[in-house]
Protein backbone atom coordinates (compact mmCIF):
# COMPACT_ATOMS: atom_id res chain seq x y z
CA UNK A 1 0.00 0.00 0.00
CA UNK A 2 2.71 2.53 0.90
CA UNK A 3 4.17 2.19 -2.66
CA UNK A 4 1.08 3.11 -4.00
CA UNK A 5 1.42 6.22 -1.95
CA UNK A 6 5.07 6.59 -3.06
CA UNK A 7 4.09 6.35 -6.85
CA UNK A 8 1.04 8.51 -6.48
CA UNK A 9 3.13 11.54 -4.79
CA UNK A 10 6.58 10.60 -7.48
CA UNK A 11 3.73 11.26 -10.50
CA UNK A 12 1.51 13.54 -9.12
CA UNK A 13 -1.67 10.97 -9.47
CA UNK A 14 -4.99 10.76 -7.84
CA UNK A 15 -5.84 7.92 -5.81
CA UNK A 16 -9.33 6.51 -5.24
CA UNK A 17 -9.61 5.38 -1.56
CA UNK A 18 -11.83 3.06 0.72
CA UNK A 19 -11.26 4.76 4.04
CA UNK A 20 -12.43 3.51 7.97
CA UNK A 21 -12.53 6.48 10.33
CA UNK A 22 -11.84 6.14 14.02
CA UNK A 23 -15.31 5.41 14.54
CA UNK A 24 -15.84 2.84 12.04
CA UNK A 25 -17.55 4.53 9.49
CA UNK A 26 -16.35 3.99 5.88
CA UNK A 27 -15.76 6.15 3.30
CA UNK A 28 -14.72 6.28 -0.36
CA UNK A 29 -12.69 9.32 -1.32
CA UNK A 30 -10.75 10.91 -4.37
CA UNK A 31 -7.66 11.82 -2.79
CA UNK A 32 -4.17 13.73 -4.20
CA UNK A 33 -1.23 12.33 -1.41
CA UNK A 34 0.90 15.39 -0.16
CA UNK A 35 3.16 13.64 1.79
CA UNK A 36 3.63 10.61 3.81
CA UNK A 37 5.06 10.43 6.94
CA UNK A 38 5.47 7.26 9.61
CA UNK A 39 1.93 5.95 9.89
CA UNK A 40 0.13 8.98 8.53
CA UNK A 41 -0.66 10.36 4.95
CA UNK A 42 -1.32 13.94 4.29
CA UNK A 43 -3.44 14.49 1.27
CA UNK A 44 -6.11 16.90 -0.33
CA UNK A 45 -9.56 14.84 -0.13
CA UNK A 46 -11.52 16.07 -3.01
CA UNK A 47 -14.66 14.58 -0.79
CA UNK A 48 -13.98 17.45 2.04
CA UNK A 49 -12.33 19.81 -0.47
CA UNK A 50 -9.86 19.92 2.21
CA UNK A 51 -6.05 19.08 3.39
CA UNK A 52 -6.79 15.81 5.59
CA UNK A 53 -4.46 13.78 7.54
CA UNK A 54 -5.34 9.78 7.60
CA UNK A 55 -4.14 7.09 9.43
CA UNK A 56 -2.24 4.27 7.00
CA UNK A 57 -3.81 1.47 9.17
CA UNK A 58 -7.35 2.63 8.43
CA UNK A 59 -7.19 2.55 4.81
CA UNK A 60 -9.17 -0.49 3.54
CA UNK A 61 -8.23 -0.03 -0.13
CA UNK A 62 -6.38 2.46 -2.95
CA UNK A 63 -6.77 2.15 -6.46
CA UNK A 64 -4.84 5.05 -8.88
CA UNK A 65 -6.73 7.26 -11.11
CA UNK A 66 -4.69 7.06 -14.72
CA UNK A 67 -5.26 9.49 -17.01
CA UNK A 68 -3.10 9.87 -20.53
CA UNK A 69 -1.23 12.42 -18.77
CA UNK A 70 -0.15 10.40 -15.82
CA UNK A 71 0.08 6.89 -17.70
CA UNK A 72 2.52 4.85 -15.02
CA UNK A 73 3.79 1.86 -17.44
Amino acid sequence: MRMILEKAIKYNQLINMVYMSKEGQITKRKIKVLNLEKDQLNAFCFLRQAKRTFNINNILALQPIYTKRNMVI
